[in-house]
């Protein structure tokens, strides 16, 4: 009896180590976070059922490799080497571009170093290298002891074993992980941005609930039957299919992707000597501007452009799922905005200033409709006359160039008969903004009482790259008023830069826009104002467009899709014209903030302005995004046919 209570002790005293080092974790990962202990000892206070289960989580993980090893200093190896692993990602990816790890950025990692090289030189904090002593101590303590777990062999470990894997494996699947959340006070019902999941519950936590407790359900009532009824009613809703367009008048597109492009004018607390986006100013009074309103804040290139070839967000899809690497099938199941020039005989082309490395660009263009990639590689090849250097502030194409590959392409589909659907994708303003990355040359003079002369020098590398943008946007369509070709360009950025000051903080809370970088913190205003850039549509023959020049007209991530199908009169399959119907209602719509069709803000759809109209027709819409990507492809195929057939 002795012998027995003395085992149980012993096992209560590993149980008690293995939950010590689900603690000490879960401290070390917010310690990375915050930057600082006692803040970290404060959210571990505040917030302790979220706290206590993160810590049984990694506890419970180092006690399973302890027991298939007999070794508990294994197990905490392990686990704390896998923690502070993702506590340092997410670190770096905060303090690129201002958001925590998510789910759906694990579809990169076999890109990391692309990734990392292109945002610049990262260095692991001192105050991470303290949080990983901490672990790297508690660890040592359990290899000194060199104690061998006191809870049996064969028969006995294996049911402990299993007992722990099948707990596990609750939390992962099944009612399991729902009720656990929900004892522990985490919401598992709701989607929430990544940014507040990360303060309330923690990186793992947050990781945990967007992988394993939220899913895309099933519509009431789900069944051909119903998914018929919902078409039925989506053709009473959108009327009859617009008429084909003569296709002699349709004109060439030319649709770019402007890295980082906004109106810097907009800043306050910048005196300029001269205006940065002088081309953009001057062509917007003789074609349609306004603002962008994106889904990203300093990075997500390739997920904005699946939105806009897709009319889908992330919100649309099963929480983490990363939009640029879902099965290739995916891709096509829909016609995204390329495949009507495709099917019209365009020459559809990606063009990219960068080479193939980054967002799975090779699978999943193809797939939406582009006939040819051409990377920087591909594009030195061509005949354009190239002076000097083709880069331009590291190792991308210069606007320059670019806009000169833009014009070669276009030339040369026409100069065989065709017309060209062009995507480009320039990148010399794009990050990292090194005070050298232009041999600290600034063309426009910039002076402010808000910034210091460090600070300054990185804002003027920003500012160099948006005027370097802004005048290949005017190279480009100057060079096109010479063309007798009818050619609409659509213009826009994808996203601002997350621009960092020495401090760490950003140049836009340092002008007063906002307060922090964590966005979580910001008021409704503040997000729709830096979540946005601004986009143009110019054509060189004025009655291409669809409005007055001038027309200020404000667009978004969902809303500019719909836009371009529009300007060049492609025919809408059912799909494109509820996309385009809804346009009129949301200009974007994401798990961070949404933006109704006259500019105004909201935290979600919810509480904002709209018809019942509108909201019925975003139900239809749900129902079919789930019968497409999740269900039974039971109208797909109706969905990328005319309103009415």
């Amino acid at each position: 009896m002795k012998g027995n209570l003395l085992k149980i002790e012993k096992a209560a005293l590993v149980l008690l180590e293995a939950l010590l080092l689900g603690c000490a974790v879960t401290f070390a990962m917010e310690w990375i976070a915050l930057g600082d202990p006692q803040a970290a000892l404060d959210w571990c206070l505040a917030s302790l059922p979220p706290f206590c289960l993160t810590a049984v989580l990694y506890g419970a993980a180092a006690l399973f490799l302890g027991l298939l090893t007999s070794r508990l200093w294994i197990g905490a190896l392990t686990v704390s080497a896998v923690g502070t692993a993702l506590a340092l990602v997410s670190y770096f990816k905060f303090a690129i571009n201002g958001t925590p790890l998510e789910v759906e950025d694990f579809g990169m990692i076999g890109q990391m170093n692309q990734v990392m090289g292109v945002a610049g030189d990262l260095t692991v904090p001192g105050f991470a290298w303290a949080a990983m002593g901490m672990l790297a101590l508690l660890t040592l303590f359990f290899f000194l002891l060199k104690k061998k777990l006191p809870l049996g062999t064969g028969r006995t470990r294996f049911v402990l074993l299993s007992v722990e894997l099948a707990l596990g494996l609750a939390l992962v699947v099944g009612p399991g992980a729902s009720a656990m959340g929900q004892a522990f006070s985490v919401n598992t019902e709701d989607r929430i941005m990544s940014t507040v999941a990360y303060r309330d519950y923690g990186l793992t936590l947050g990781l945990w609930r967007d992988a394993c407790l939220l899913a895309n359900r099933a519509p009431e009532n789900y069944s051909a039957e119903y998914m018929d009824s919902i078409v039925k009613r989506l053709d009473e809703i959108l009327g009859p299919s617009q008429s084909a367009a003569d296709p002699q008048k349709q004109p060439n597109v030319i649709f770019i992707l402007s890295e980082s492009f906004y109106d810097i004018t907009r800043l306050p607390g910048l005196t300029l000597s001269a205006d940065p986006a002088e081309n953009y100013h001057r062509l917007s009074k003789e074609g349609i501007s306004g603002r962008f309103y994106t889904g990203y804040l300093g990075y997500g290139t390739g997920y904005i452009e699946q939105s806009i070839f897709s009319g889908l967000t992330g919100k649309d899809l099963k929480p983490g799922t990363n939009i640029c690497f879902r099965d290739p099938g995916d891709y096509s199941l829909l016609d995204s905005i390329v495949t009507p020039f495709k099917t019209a005989g365009y020459e559809t082309e990606l063009l990219h200033s960068y080479n193939s490395s980054l967002y799975n660009r090779t699978v999943t263009y193809p797939r939406i409709g582009f006939d040819h990639l051409l990377f920087s590689a591909q594009m030195q090849a061509l005949d354009l006359n190239i002076q000097g250097s083709p880069y331009a502030g590291g190792y991308y194409l210069s606007d320059h160039v670019f806009t000169q590959a833009l014009l070669n392409r276009l030339d040369a589909a026409n100069a065989d008969g065709k017309k060209a659907f062009l995507f480009g994708i320039s990148m010399e303003n794009h990050q990292p903004f090194n005070p050298e990355k232009f041999g600290y040359k600034c063309q426009i003079g910039v002076t402010s009482d808000e910034l210091d002369q460090d600070d300054l020098a990185i804002t003027k590398v920003m500012l160099e790259g948006l005027t370097r943008a802004d005048q290949a946007l005017g190279e480009l369509t100057d060079a096109l008023r010479e063309r007798k070709e009818p050619t609409i360009v659509v213009f826009f950025g994808d996203h601002r830069p997350n621009l960092f000051m020495t401090d760490g903080d950003t140049v836009y809370s340092h002008l007063g826009l906002c307060d922090g970088n964590d966005c979580s913190n910001w008021s409704i205003d503040q997000v729709a104002d830096l979540y946005s850039t601004n986009y143009l549509i110019w054509a060189n023959d004025a009655a291409l467009l669809k409005e007055p020049a001038g027309t200020k007209q404000d667009t978004g991530l969902t809303a500019l899709g719909p836009a371009v199908l529009n300007a060049a009169d492609m025919p809408r399959t059912r799909y494109w014209a509820m996309q385009d119907r809804l346009s009129k209602a949301l200009l974007v719509n994401t798990d961070l903030y949404c933006v109704t069709a006259d500019g105004n803000p909201y935290w979600n759809v919810s509480s904002a302005s709209l018809t019942d109209e509108d909201r019925e027709l975003m139900k239809l819409r749900d129902a079919i995004v789930y019968d497409t990507y999740y269900g039974q492809h039971y109208v797909t195929d109706r969905m990328n046919q005319p309103v009415g057939s």
